[in-house]
């Protein structure tokens, strides 16, 4: 960290001297009641203050680096204001890339129109969510996932022409597009995969649709990876073809596999080799207070019971019962190899938004959970976003407004290529 000023500095960093009371001297030639000069004692001020503000020499610069570059980059933008030494070390892109980052705000849709709102709720967005980097080459682009803080998007010239799978970096401003998946016909709905411990490596997965192609064919998913820079189609070794709900982006990126919640009660994985394939249980809602969970029939299959998401390196899926008392139940997958849940939090979330009763139409959303602490991020999709920390139970007001957006983690190292 930069050092700070010791005790007795005043507010601009110079040393206060206590004086005391002027005296008559012994000498005649003095002047009576005269205070002592100072031009000394502020030049050994302004010493003390220059050699405060600069690194310290003593440290090797490798050292420094290594010890900066596990400072949170928030943290080290304040650092920037310490000096001009201090600025140039701190904008050092090695430095800026290997920075630890921490969710920072979400994109959403408003009106059409991609949004960027900050978490604390205020100041102007982290990033420009017009993206204007893309638009200098495409005239319609939507941002479709989210993951470690890349952006999968889909762009286009013409709403009628082809488009074409582009992955950025907000933060950098770099691009890069990937090649056709393949499959015949329209591209498959893809997820993005992206470790920023991992940065020279992105995937991106895209089971085919369901709608299309005979049984054979749709139960194939197609990856690419920045390694090979292709499509590789494999064949799903899923117990039967997921159906997911892809209007609701809650699919994570975790140790290396996707996980891509299902409408039937199951959390299809796929590691980023297509070679481990799993299928998890979710969480049963019955199981929990008194609420009978109602079947609904979505196709052939059932409604989705759970979203999910990870903290902590752990996934979590959670359910607000809002055909009752809008009750929250938040779960923990505490034994991966089992698939065996943990109920780890419930609240009420009426409490939370300050209501008593829940009115008729009515329902509350939980859109995401912090990745490194125990916050949940919740909306009534109207009027109201707030964030709300499980360890102190206090309640933080984002916005005034129904704001479902997806989790963004800005990442500062070098964008991988497509490599086609």
């Amino acid at each position: 960290m930069p050092p700070r000023g010791g005790e007795g500095e005043g507010e601009h960093g110079s040393t206060v001297q206590s004086h005391p009371p002027a005296t008559v001297r012994g000498d005649e030639d003095a002047p009576p009641h005269s205070t002592p000069p100072l031009p000394v004692i502020v030049h050994v001020a302004s010493e003390e203050k220059k050699q405060n503000l600069e690194p310290v020499p003593n440290l090797p610069e490798g050292a420094l680096v290594e010890i900066l570059s596990r400072v949170p980059y928030k943290s080290l933008c304040r650092f920037k204001c310490v000096s001009k030494p201090w600025l140039a070390l701190c904008s050092a892109p090695d430095i800026r890339k290997r920075s630890p980052q921490t969710l920072s705000g979400f994109f959403y849709y408003q009106a059409g129109r991609l949004c960027f709102r900050n978490l604390n709720g205020r100041g102007p967005p982290l990033v420009d969510p017009s993206l204007p980097f893309l638009r200098e080459s495409y005239c319609h682009i939507f941002v479709k996932h989210v993951c470690g803080g890349l952006l999968l998007c889909i762009c286009s010239n013409n709403l009628r022409d082809e488009s074409y799978y582009v992955v950025c970096n907000p933060a950098t401003e770099e691009w890069t597009v990937l090649p056709p998946v393949g499959f015949p016909g329209r591209d498959p709905i893809a997820f993005l995969g992206f470790d920023p411990a991992i940065p020279s490596r992105f995937v991106v997965f895209a089971p085919k649709n369901q709608m299309v192609g005979t049984m054979n064919d749709y139960r194939k998913v197609a990856i690419y990876s920045t390694e090979t820079g292709r499509w590789t189609h494999v064949q799903s070794k899923w117990t039967k073809d997921p159906l997911m709900n892809h209007v609701i982006h809650t699919q994570v990126f975790l140790s290396g596999t996707i996980h891509l919640p299902t409408l039937d009660k199951r959390i299809a994985t796929v590691d980023v080799e297509g070679k481990v394939w799993r299928e998890i249980q979710m969480p049963n809602t019955c199981d929990v207070g008194h609420s009978q969970r109602r079947i609904y029939d979505v196709g052939h299959s059932q409604r989705r019971i759970c979203d999910v998401g990870q903290s902590q390196g752990r996934l979590c899926a959670w359910w607000i019962d809002n055909s009752r008392d809008c009750q929250l139940y938040i779960w923990v997958l505490e034994d991966y190899d089992t698939g065996k849940w943990t109920l780890k939090h419930t609240v009420n979330v009426l409490e939370l938004f300050g209501r008593n009763c829940r009115k008729d139409g009515d329902s509350y959303v939980m859109f995401a959970i912090h990745p490194d602490c125990n916050n949940i991020f919740l909306t009534d999709k109207k009027n109201m976003t707030l964030s709300y920390d499980m360890d102190n139970q206090k309640v933080h007001v984002i916005c005034t407004e129904g704001m479902k957006g997806l989790p963004y983690t800005p990442c500062f190292a070098e964008l991988p290529s497509a490599g086609h």
